[in-house]
């Protein structure tokens, strides 16, 4: 694999970031015990098949051309020791221990001079569930890229690598060099021409979408301590379907729906009354094209207003239907979600000396984070023990300090929360809400029952 310049998005990714804030995102895979298969075999089964992808032996090095760029090189002093590692879970409660100790692993900054990710074996007894802890900077991967470069260390996907590779008998076509084609250099300027005009519509957009009011009381925008917490939360993917199939929408639109519930439950139980104003989630739009490639950050993003202050669950979700249905027909290139796609647009110096102005105005443009994550429809498992839970986590920007993702498999919606740590010390109780939100909207939905207002 040779050398490949980072894409503006994932060079804007990999300046946002300071100790504090770590842009890293992650999943933890829970998986299910089968006998004779030991912590150490699976550790070791994590590295051989880590080693074997080849994006994670690629670390960011800073190069001459173009000023302020940095590039993907090949890690020559490469070790997968650096990275699996395996850490033990004392409490009598796994799946409790594991997200603690996973909020904790959080935390920690990736190592800037290596391959940006880390994998945590995660287990109690030998004879136990574990679980997986996988961090990939978000310069690496997007949610969609996560998961296809994740995806190399399940028993399936592994098993079809390899599979591909002997059938093809030599090796991956490497990346594109940094250097450009002389050829290709006109057509270059004139597609930068097309750009400019876009990058101006896009920060149009972004500027008239911005808020004045920071709303800088409330605990979506506390000031961040660089302390994560994780939770997490299921929801039966049938009854999914049920509300869907009764009210219409996606089942996105539900789920936002049920985190907006949420979110009115939790705040009432910390005596805070919903404002005038509802708070503001990022909804992040994969920009991929069916069948393209999956090397880049491809993101936009939609600006969802929470209905936070409407008192009915199905009056919350027909709100944020046709709030959805306006961002669908506008387009991902309006709002300030859109801020991403301005970013693709930006020459490499202004990410490197403009990030941190960036990471300040992010609390004008939006207070959470809100995405879904798509995962493999088949049945996955590692060594052999079958993956029974897959919780998504998001990176929270600076200002911002709380991040909800949601992936579904094996027939449940898995939701991960994410949140700075100070900030929102009761984040278990939010996750409980997200269920308690989800199961009444259900019985509304089938059976037809008045809701109660939560005050």
């Amino acid at each position: 694999m040779g050398t490949e310049l980072l894409a503006p998005l994932d060079l804007a990714f990999w300046h946002l970031e300071s100790d504090a804030h770590p842009m890293h995102l992650g999943a933890l895979a829970v998986f299910a015990p089968t006998p004779g298969v030991t912590p150490p075999h699976v550790l070791e089964l994590l590295r051989t098949r880590a080693a074997a992808i080849p994006r994670l032996r690629m670390c960011v090095r800073d190069v001459l051309l173009p000023v302020g760029g940095a590039a993907w090189t090949v890690d020559k002093d490469f070790d997968v020791h650096r990275h699996v590692r395996r850490v033990a879970v004392d409490e009598g409660d796994f799946m409790a221990g594991a997200t603690r100790l996973a909020g904790e692993l959080m935390e920690q900054p990736l190592g800037r001079g290596l391959p940006p990710w880390q994998m945590y074996l995660i287990g109690g007894a030998d004879d136990g569930p574990f679980a997986v802890l996988v961090k990939l900077h978000h310069a690496l991967a997007d949610g969609m890229r996560a998961v296809a470069i994740g995806a190399g260390i399940f028993d399936e996907i592994a098993a079809a690598t390899t599979a591909r590779s002997a059938a093809r008998g030599r090796p991956a076509v490497p990346p594109r060099s940094w250097l450009p084609d002389p050829r290709e250099v006109a057509g270059m300027a004139l597609g930068r021409i097309g750009e400019v005009g876009r990058a101006l519509g896009v920060g149009a957009s972004v500027v008239r979408a911005g808020r004045l009011d920071l709303r800088g009381d409330t605990a979506f925008t506390a000031p961040s301590s660089g302390t994560r917490r994780l939770a997490t939360a299921e929801l039966d993917a049938t009854a999914l379907q049920r509300i869907r199939r009764a009210e219409g929408g996606t089942a996105n639109d539900i789920l936002l729906a049920v985190v907006a519930g949420a979110l009115r439950r939790w705040m009432a139980e910390r005596g805070e009354v919903p404002g005038p104003t509802d708070p503001r989630a990022l909804v992040p739009v994969s920009r991929r094209r069916p069948g393209g490639a999956v090397s880049g950050n491809r993101l936009s993003a939609y600006l969802l207003d929470l209905p936070v202050g409407a008192a009915d669950p199905r009056e919350r979700l027909r709100a944020v239907r046709a709030a959805m249905d306006r961002n669908k027909a506008a387009g991902p290139l309006k709002g300030a979600g859109a801020v991403a796609v301005l970013a693709d647009q930006l020459h490499p110096l202004a990410h490197r000396f403009g990030a941190p102005l960036a990471a300040n105005a992010a609390r004008m443009l939006f207070d959470l984070l809100v995405t879904s994550v798509p995962l493999p429809r088949s049945a996955l498992s590692l060594g052999g023990c079958p993956l029974s839970a897959l919780y998504p986590m998001a990176p929270l920007a600076r200002g911002q300090s709380l991040a909800v993702a949601l992936s579904t498999y094996g027939g449940r919606v898995h939701v991960g929360l994410v949140a700075d740590g100070k900030a929102l010390p009761d984040l278990d109780r939010l996750a409980g809400a997200v269920e308690e939100e989800f199961e009444e909207l259900g019985e509304l939905v089938t059976g037809g029952r008045a809701a109660a207002p939560v005050s």
